[in-house]
């Protein structure tokens, strides 16, 4: 998503409470507060000597360890503040691609794509998923995955006519 449409969904939403889910049925704590918003400009060569570069919206989310039983979540207007504010500190790129840092004490620290979202009632809910990584340059590298060569009309390897030992 890119930092456009997080933006657009949040204004459509500022009356309803905001909600993020970063693994399948795994919600950030109602206790969560945004901490930081990083504007990261990526400037990468990858395996196969090819240059590329990007802009990134990383918003960190942390659970306040105070808060610990709080169960009313921030609301999507508090959050479009505070991203307003940041923005008029630090101007966003809007076409930079959207992610949520995130870790708690049974979750790893990692930079979550937004993969959807949803509307339930009172509450818009950001879908937050990893990406694996990947090589960008498979071909020139020679790291794609051997294809598997299959030949008409042979009879299978295990066959009572095949070549089994």
């Amino acid at each position: 998503m890119k930092t456009q449409e997080l933006f657009e969904i949040l204004k459509g939403h500022q009356d309803k409470a905001l909600l993020f889910e970063y693994a399948p049925n795994l919600l950030v704590g109602a206790n969560y507060h945004i901490t930081e918003v990083k504007h990261i400009k990526i400037d990468a060569v990858d395996c196969g000597a090819q240059v590329d570069a990007w802009n990134e919206t990383i918003i960190q989310l942390w659970e306040s360890p105070s808060e610990l039983g709080k169960t009313e979540y921030m609301s999507v207007l508090k959050a479009l503040g505070i991203l307003n504010k940041v923005g008029k500190m630090k101007a966003y790129d809007m076409n930079a691609e959207v992610k949520f840092e995130y870790s708690n004490a049974r979750f790893h620290t990692a930079q979550l794509f937004v993969n959807d979202f949803q509307i339930q009632g009172n509450k818009l809910m950001f879908k937050l998923a990893i990406e694996q990584t990947d090589c960008k340059a498979k071909s020139v590298c020679g790291t794609e995955a051997p294809k598997e060569v299959v030949m008409a009309n042979e009879e299978p390897c295990c066959s009572p006519n095949g070549n089994c030992c």
